[in-house]
């Protein structure tokens, strides 16, 4: 490798995307299209990022198979930043086979870790964990000892235990000031900053106020009945009944819960039950059915008593009963939450997390779109999608920190 290749490398690692190219922009060796293809993905050109790794895997050939597999690698993490996550994990399986075969563990660890992100993105958080139980964070350089510590982070934030999310983050960022990249020390304090921010919203006798994510895990935790309109769940401690199937019975469970301890009409009820301006007797008679069917729903955890005037929810045992909300609720929340993370999504990643039809997600993005709460650019299938950028937010990118191997 001679000393251009190396030095636009180093301040590859350092963060310094324009460094490295004005030391092999005008190179067209393998060496150099690799370098070129990072630096363009660390300044957000992620399409030419692309085709120049795809490009430089195609120079290096068959006869340098670790240098072809490092591109490959680093194409898998550009298609990770960049949100498309249909790229084929079979190709980023077989890359890391090569690398380990080859000697280069760092590398290949480090395509291990991508493969647990894409994990943790689809949120399939069991087989990311059983796959990161697998790796050694001792053993690899500061930069990935960060990106384990981030995963760890992840899966602790979705499964609401953030005193485990605390530590992660804590010492991701000393292995992130330790590795010196700033973008990865920007990537580490976003995170921490989820810890700071809302999470949720809690209904109480018909006041609202925020919660932080601790205040979220110690609500599950306590014996406080929850109708929790983020999971469309009503849940006491570990009990736990799904109505995410039985969206009339849901709709019912929050809005008596909301008026707790008072009743509700039955108006009301079949007019957010059911949407209907006026109430019929056949509205009336459904909704008695719906009642009986919330009724054996509910089991031993609450009872729904009929009133003069309507219906009242009453917990066992004399408890508290609350509704766990989203933070703003939008018809096309779940769409906004995946978009928040300041990456650039396709619309098929953002169906294959979402687990709908690309069709069905693409209208909502139109939608969205159309109200100023979504931005687009590209075209075709290199079109992205994400939320207008806002003051005092940093965006979150980790792309390769290892220098090549001679």
């Amino acid at each position: 490798m001679d000393a251009l290749v190396t030095a636009a490398a180093r301040a590859l690692a350092q963060g310094d995307p324009l460094g490295a190219l004005k030391r092999v922009a005008l190179r067209d060796d393998a060496s150099s299209l690799a370098l070129r293809g990072i630096a363009m993905a660390q300044l957000g050109d992620f399409v030419r990022a692309r085709a120049l790794m795809r490009d430089a895997a195609h120079a290096f050939g068959p006869r340098d198979a670790a240098a072809r597999a490092r591109c490959l690698v680093a194409e898998a993490e550009i298609a990770l930043a960049s949100r498309d996550l249909a790229w084929p994990p079979t190709t980023l399986d077989a890359a890391r086979a090569t690398l380990e075969a080859h000697g280069d563990r760092v590398n290949a660890a480090h395509a291990s870790y991508l493969e647990i992100r894409r994990l943790l993105l689809l949120g399939r958080l069991d087989d990311a964990e059983r796959k990161l139980a697998a790796l050694d964070p001792m053993r690899v350089p500061p930069a990935l000892r960060a990106a384990h510590e981030l995963i760890v982070a992840g899966i602790a934030l979705r499964r609401l235990q953030t005193g485990l999310a605390r530590t992660a983050l804590a010492q991701a960022g000393r292995a992130a000031r330790q590795a010196g990249i700033p973008a990865l020390i920007a990537e580490v304090e976003s995170a921490a900053r989820l810890l700071e921010t809302p999470a949720a919203r809690l209904i109480e006798r018909g006041h609202e106020r925020p919660l932080l994510l601790e205040d979220v895990e110690a609500l599950l935790r306590s014996t406080t009945l929850v109708v929790d309109a983020c999971r469309y769940v009503v849940r006491n401690a570990d009990t736990v009944i799904a109505l995410a199937s039985r969206p009339v019975l849901f709709t019912l469970a929050r809005t008596l819960a909301e008026a707790w301890p008072h009743d509700v009409s039955r108006d009301t009820l079949v007019a957010r039950a059911f949407r209907a301006r006026h109430a019929d007797e056949s509205h009336r008679a459904r909704l008695r059915v719906e009642i009986g069917r919330l009724r054996a729903m509910l089991g031993t955890l609450a009872e729904v008593s009929a009133t003069r005037s309507g219906f009242v929810l009453a917990a066992r045992e004399g408890l508290h009963v609350v509704v766990l909300a989203q933070p703003v609720e939008d018809k096309h929340a779940a769409l906004l939450a995946f978009l928040a993370d300041g990456e650039s999504w396709s619309s098929s990643a953002l169906a294959l997390v979402l687990g709908a039809s690309q069709r069905t997600v693409q209208r909502a993005l139109d939608a969205l779109a159309a109200a100023d709460k979504v931005q687009s650019f590209g075209r075709g299938r290199a079109r992205r999608w994400m939320t207008p950028p806002m003051p005092g937010f940093a965006t979150t990118l980790l792309l390769p920190a290892v220098l090549p191997r001679d």
